[in-house]
């Protein structure tokens, strides 16, 4: 743990105003929730921790059994379990009671689950700590895109390589454009599609969402989500009622009939404001679920400045 990290730390919980300037790095804590995650764990904790440093980062384990959680460099915080019927508003619960107070610490607090990785665009910063340093929205949410596997001309995913670059191939992913990021202890809502707070999302910065990175990883984890949804009722109404050869047979059929000569992705093309609808106090990003943007958005190219990044 760094000397500065520390002296900023115990002035924050002694109660004392840390003086900040437009420019100045915040103190950034991440979260997330994982059961048998295997290598997607690993990535997330070496993503966010050089982002924000390893020691802010806090993941809590659900139950898993495949060591996954064993020796990750960073806070793991082992759950007793959600209670049958109860998992995504326990989730919530969790995330938004454990964020409101971090921010009595922290200057601001993301929630991501262990597939989804925040990349600002490198053309315009140098990393999320600079993106973060001059963007002091309250509420920032990314465009997604989902990663996909083009089974057609892409081999399986090499373990240890950043993803993107063995993936070339997106789609845009409006219902994924999520208020990851917050500064102020608004509560996240509808699967952290929503927030109780206004936002828009930002051209600025993306998600890369990995769920369909790889048939062989989508496969595998399909199937422990599967189980889950038959064993205790999770996901209902969500892609885990699927089974790992339904999802990858459906990611092999969505990719199988395009050819490598596609757009890049753009995001002035999107209209961001139209991404986000307001209901009740409830801010929560609009689209199609994980199966209708598989079938029906278009590939695209993920941009070459995000090669090598995740």
């Amino acid at each position: 743990m760094s000397s500065s990290w520390s002296l900023r730390r115990r002035r924050s919980l002694a109660g004392e105003a840390r003086e900040t300037t437009a420019g100045t790095p915040p103190l950034v804590a991440v979260l997330t929730i994982a059961r048998d995650e295997g290598e997607m764990l690993t990535r997330w904790v070496d993503h966010y921790g050089r982002a924000a440093g390893h020691e802010n980062l806090i993941v809590f384990d659900d139950g898993s059994t495949d060591g996954s959680t064993d020796d990750l460099g960073c806070t793991v915080q082992r759950l007793p379990g959600f209670r049958k019927g109860n998992f995504e508003a326990g989730r919530m619960g969790l995330a938004s009671g454990v964020a409101h107070g971090l921010l009595g610490v922290y200057d601001v607090v993301i929630f991501t689950d262990v597939d989804e990785f925040l990349v600002p665009d490198p053309a315009r910063y140098a990393d999320l700590s600079d993106y973060l340093a001059r963007r002091p929205d309250q509420v920032i949410a990314p465009l997604a895109l989902n990663v996909v596997h083009h089974t057609a001309v892409e081999g399986p995913m090499v373990s240890g390589k950043a993803i993107v670059g063995q993936r070339a191939f997106a789609q845009f992913a409006p219902l994924m454009c999520k208020p990851s990021i917050k500064r102020v202890p608004a509560a996240w809502t509808n699967a952290s599609h929503g927030i109780k707070a206004p936002y828009v999302p930002d051209t600025g910065l993306f998600m890369l969402h990995m769920k369909f990175a790889d048939v062989d990883l989508l496969r595998r984890q399909a199937d422990r989500r599967n189980q889950l949804a038959k064993s205790v009722g999770r996901g209902k109404g969500s892609s885990w009622g699927r089974s790992g050869d339904d999802l990858a047979g459906l990611l092999t059929k969505a990719t199988a009939s395009v050819g490598t000569d596609v757009e890049e992705f753009d995001p002035t093309s999107v209209q961001p404001a139209r991404l986000v609808r307001e209901e009740d106090g409830v801010h929560r990003a609009l689209g199609p679920g994980h199966i209708d943007n598989l079938r029906n958005q278009p590939l695209l190219r993920i941009p070459e400045r995000l090669h090598g990044i995740v």
